[in-house]
Protein backbone atom coordinates (compact mmCIF):
# COMPACT_ATOMS: atom_id res chain seq x y z
CA UNK A 1 0.00 0.00 0.00
CA UNK A 2 1.39 3.60 -0.77
CA UNK A 3 0.88 5.72 2.23
CA UNK A 4 2.75 8.93 0.30
CA UNK A 5 -0.14 11.09 0.77
CA UNK A 6 -0.62 14.80 -0.85
CA UNK A 7 0.52 17.10 1.50
CA UNK A 8 -0.55 20.93 2.14
CA UNK A 9 -4.41 19.83 0.86
CA UNK A 10 -7.56 18.78 2.62
CA UNK A 11 -8.76 14.85 1.56
CA UNK A 12 -12.51 14.33 1.52
CA UNK A 13 -13.39 10.84 3.36
CA UNK A 14 -14.02 9.38 0.15
CA UNK A 15 -10.94 10.62 -0.84
CA UNK A 16 -9.07 8.95 2.04
CA UNK A 17 -11.08 5.83 1.95
CA UNK A 18 -10.26 5.64 -2.24
CA UNK A 19 -6.69 6.25 -1.65
CA UNK A 20 -6.17 3.86 1.17
CA UNK A 21 -8.49 1.46 -0.21
CA UNK A 22 -10.06 1.24 3.63
CA UNK A 23 -12.48 -1.78 4.18
CA UNK A 24 -15.65 0.27 4.33
CA UNK A 25 -18.34 1.74 1.88
CA UNK A 26 -19.72 4.17 4.78
CA UNK A 27 -18.69 7.12 4.18
CA UNK A 28 -21.06 8.96 6.75
CA UNK A 29 -19.55 6.80 9.18
CA UNK A 30 -15.68 7.51 7.71
CA UNK A 31 -17.07 11.27 7.95
CA UNK A 32 -18.35 10.87 11.47
CA UNK A 33 -14.86 9.39 12.65
CA UNK A 34 -13.09 12.48 11.03
CA UNK A 35 -15.80 14.63 12.94
CA UNK A 36 -14.03 16.86 16.04
CA UNK A 37 -16.48 18.44 18.37
CA UNK A 38 -14.95 21.86 17.61
CA UNK A 39 -16.57 21.37 13.93
CA UNK A 40 -19.96 20.22 15.32
CA UNK A 41 -20.05 23.24 17.69
CA UNK A 42 -19.39 25.44 14.53
CA UNK A 43 -21.93 23.10 12.12
CA UNK A 44 -25.84 22.73 13.38
CA UNK A 45 -25.70 20.30 10.33
CA UNK A 46 -23.20 18.05 12.02
CA UNK A 47 -25.35 15.68 14.40
CA UNK A 48 -22.43 13.92 15.79
CA UNK A 49 -18.42 14.18 16.36
CA UNK A 50 -16.21 11.27 16.83
CA UNK A 51 -15.84 10.81 20.51
CA UNK A 52 -18.02 8.01 20.99
CA UNK A 53 -16.22 6.14 17.95
CA UNK A 54 -12.67 7.03 19.66
CA UNK A 55 -13.96 4.99 22.50
CA UNK A 56 -14.63 1.98 20.64
CA UNK A 57 -11.63 2.37 18.59
CA UNK A 58 -9.60 2.55 21.94
CA UNK A 59 -11.12 -0.47 22.96
CA UNK A 60 -10.37 -2.34 19.57
CA UNK A 61 -6.55 -1.00 19.41
CA UNK A 62 -5.75 -2.63 22.89
CA UNK A 63 -7.31 -6.15 21.63
CA UNK A 64 -5.18 -5.98 18.75
CA UNK A 65 -2.12 -5.25 19.91
CA UNK A 66 -2.38 -7.22 23.06
CA UNK A 67 -2.93 -10.24 20.75
CA UNK A 68 -0.37 -9.52 18.30
CA UNK A 69 2.22 -9.34 21.15
CA UNK A 70 0.91 -12.38 22.77
CA UNK A 71 1.25 -14.64 19.42
CA UNK A 72 4.56 -12.73 18.69
CA UNK A 73 6.68 -12.86 21.44
CA UNK A 74 5.85 -15.95 23.29
CA UNK A 75 8.51 -16.05 26.12
CA UNK A 76 7.71 -12.63 26.94
CA UNK A 77 6.58 -12.04 30.63
CA UNK A 78 3.22 -9.81 31.54
CA UNK A 79 4.96 -7.29 32.82
CA UNK A 80 6.42 -6.54 29.85
CA UNK A 81 3.82 -7.30 27.35
CA UNK A 82 1.74 -4.49 29.05
CA UNK A 83 4.68 -2.16 28.62
CA UNK A 84 5.25 -2.66 24.83
CA UNK A 85 1.46 -2.86 24.20
CA UNK A 86 1.07 0.69 26.30
CA UNK A 87 3.64 2.23 23.86
CA UNK A 88 2.38 0.72 20.68
CA UNK A 89 -1.04 2.45 21.71
CA UNK A 90 0.48 5.51 23.25
CA UNK A 91 -0.83 9.02 21.94
CA UNK A 92 2.01 9.94 20.20
CA UNK A 93 2.58 6.48 18.44
CA UNK A 94 -1.48 6.15 17.30
CA UNK A 95 -0.37 9.43 15.79
CA UNK A 96 2.12 8.73 14.02
CA UNK A 97 -0.04 5.87 12.42
CA UNK A 98 -2.62 8.67 11.83
CA UNK A 99 0.38 10.93 9.72
CA UNK A 100 0.60 7.22 7.69
CA UNK A 101 -2.94 8.12 6.30
CA UNK A 102 -2.59 11.55 6.63
CA UNK A 103 -5.08 11.94 8.18
CA UNK A 104 -4.51 15.49 9.32
CA UNK A 105 -5.70 16.62 6.15
CA UNK A 106 -9.19 14.84 6.18
CA UNK A 107 -10.27 16.00 9.30
CA UNK A 108 -13.21 18.23 10.28
CA UNK A 109 -12.61 20.57 12.31
CA UNK A 110 -13.82 24.00 13.60
CA UNK A 111 -12.08 27.18 12.41
CA UNK A 112 -10.62 28.08 15.64
CA UNK A 113 -9.03 24.23 16.22
CA UNK A 114 -7.77 24.17 12.65
CA UNK A 115 -6.32 27.91 12.73
CA UNK A 116 -4.49 26.64 16.23
CA UNK A 117 -2.72 24.01 14.40
CA UNK A 118 -5.40 21.15 15.12
CA UNK A 119 -4.29 19.02 12.26
CA UNK A 120 -0.46 19.07 13.63
CA UNK A 121 -1.34 18.48 17.22
CA UNK A 122 -0.88 14.44 18.42
CA UNK A 123 -4.00 14.09 20.80
CA UNK A 124 -6.08 15.18 17.81
CA UNK A 125 -4.47 12.38 15.48
CA UNK A 126 -4.19 10.19 18.15
CA UNK A 127 -8.59 10.30 18.33
CA UNK A 128 -8.91 10.54 15.05
CA UNK A 129 -6.87 6.91 14.46
CA UNK A 130 -9.10 5.51 17.18
CA UNK A 131 -12.29 6.57 15.73
CA UNK A 132 -11.81 5.34 12.41
CA UNK A 133 -10.72 2.18 13.58
CA UNK A 134 -13.86 1.88 15.29
CA UNK A 135 -16.10 2.98 12.64
CA UNK A 136 -14.20 0.56 10.25
CA UNK A 137 -14.64 -2.20 13.19
CA UNK A 138 -18.17 -1.57 13.52
CA UNK A 139 -19.02 -2.02 9.58
CA UNK A 140 -16.22 -5.45 9.85
CA UNK A 141 -14.99 -7.53 12.34
CA UNK A 142 -11.40 -8.05 14.33
CA UNK A 143 -9.70 -10.06 11.79
CA UNK A 144 -10.26 -7.14 9.40
CA UNK A 145 -8.97 -4.36 11.77
CA UNK A 146 -6.33 -7.15 12.65
CA UNK A 147 -4.79 -6.87 8.73
CA UNK A 148 -5.11 -3.06 8.66
CA UNK A 149 -2.81 -2.50 12.07
CA UNK A 150 -0.88 -5.63 11.98
CA UNK A 151 1.92 -4.30 9.34
CA UNK A 152 1.91 -0.95 11.37
CA UNK A 153 2.66 -2.82 14.75
CA UNK A 154 5.45 -5.04 12.80
CA UNK A 155 7.06 -1.32 11.98
CA UNK A 156 7.51 -0.22 15.30
CA UNK A 157 7.80 -3.62 17.54
CA UNK A 158 11.56 -4.33 16.89
CA UNK A 159 12.17 -0.63 18.42
CA UNK A 160 10.09 -0.97 21.10
CA UNK A 161 10.84 -4.71 21.87
CA UNK A 162 14.59 -3.98 22.53
CA UNK A 163 14.29 -0.26 24.11
CA UNK A 164 14.24 0.83 27.55
CA UNK A 165 12.67 3.83 27.05
CA UNK A 166 9.52 2.09 25.61
CA UNK A 167 7.87 1.91 28.75
CA UNK A 168 5.44 3.98 30.37
CA UNK A 169 6.95 6.50 32.53
CA UNK A 170 4.01 5.86 34.80
CA UNK A 171 4.95 2.46 34.98
CA UNK A 172 9.02 3.35 35.24
CA UNK A 173 8.40 5.97 38.40
CA UNK A 174 5.90 3.76 40.36
CA UNK A 175 8.49 1.11 39.90
CA UNK A 176 11.33 3.06 41.41
CA UNK A 177 9.18 4.31 44.05
CA UNK A 178 7.96 1.11 45.13
CA UNK A 179 11.69 0.45 44.64
CA UNK A 180 12.78 2.94 47.38
CA UNK A 181 9.64 1.55 49.26
CA UNK A 182 8.13 5.35 48.75
CA UNK A 183 4.39 3.63 47.82
CA UNK A 184 2.58 4.29 44.47
CA UNK A 185 2.96 7.77 42.99
CA UNK A 186 -0.31 10.42 43.07
CA UNK A 187 -1.42 12.18 40.17
CA UNK A 188 -3.02 15.46 41.79
CA UNK A 189 -4.64 18.25 38.95
CA UNK A 190 -3.48 21.41 39.37
CA UNK A 191 -4.86 23.54 36.94
CA UNK A 192 -7.49 22.91 33.96
CA UNK A 193 -7.65 25.47 31.26
CA UNK A 194 -9.01 26.95 28.02
CA UNK A 195 -11.99 26.19 25.69
CA UNK A 196 -13.61 22.77 25.79
CA UNK A 197 -12.29 21.77 22.19
CA UNK A 198 -8.50 23.31 23.57
CA UNK A 199 -8.41 22.37 26.94
CA UNK A 200 -5.09 21.98 28.62
CA UNK A 201 -4.60 19.67 31.85
CA UNK A 202 -1.25 20.86 34.17
CA UNK A 203 -0.73 18.26 36.56
CA UNK A 204 1.67 17.04 39.48
CA UNK A 205 2.91 14.01 40.81
CA UNK A 206 3.29 13.27 44.68
CA UNK A 207 5.42 10.36 46.41
CA UNK A 208 5.28 9.81 49.93
CA UNK A 209 3.56 13.52 50.12
CA UNK A 210 6.60 14.87 47.84
CA UNK A 211 6.09 16.58 44.94
CA UNK A 212 8.52 14.95 42.06
CA UNK A 213 7.87 16.73 38.65
CA UNK A 214 4.88 18.44 36.54
CA UNK A 215 3.75 18.12 33.36
CA UNK A 216 1.10 19.56 30.43
CA UNK A 217 -0.67 17.99 28.35
CA UNK A 218 -4.55 18.51 26.05
CA UNK A 219 -5.83 15.29 28.67
CA UNK A 220 -5.23 14.21 31.81
CA UNK A 221 -3.21 11.02 30.43
CA UNK A 222 -0.89 13.06 28.55
CA UNK A 223 -0.90 15.37 31.23
CA UNK A 224 -0.12 12.49 33.87
CA UNK A 225 2.83 11.28 31.35
CA UNK A 226 4.84 13.95 31.33
CA UNK A 227 4.48 14.66 34.43
CA UNK A 228 5.94 11.12 35.50
CA UNK A 229 8.91 11.80 33.12
CA UNK A 230 9.74 15.16 34.70
CA UNK A 231 9.84 13.30 37.88
CA UNK A 232 12.57 10.66 35.84
CA UNK A 233 14.00 12.95 34.74
CA UNK A 234 14.96 14.83 38.15
CA UNK A 235 15.58 11.90 39.77
CA UNK A 236 18.54 11.27 37.17
CA UNK A 237 19.77 14.11 37.60
CA UNK A 238 19.62 14.43 41.51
Amino acid sequence: MDHTPEKNREQSPAELVQRYKLPTKNLLLVTRALTHRSYVNEHQEALEDNERLEFLGDAVLDFVAGAWLYSHFPEMAEGELTRMRSAMVCTEQLAEFARSYDLGSAMRLGHGEDNAGGRQKDVLLCATFEALVGALFLESDISTIQHLVHPLLEQVSEHLAFSADSRDPKSRLQEWSQGQRLGIPKYVTVSINGPDHMRMFEIEVQINGSTYGRGSGHNKQAAERAAAQAALDAIENS
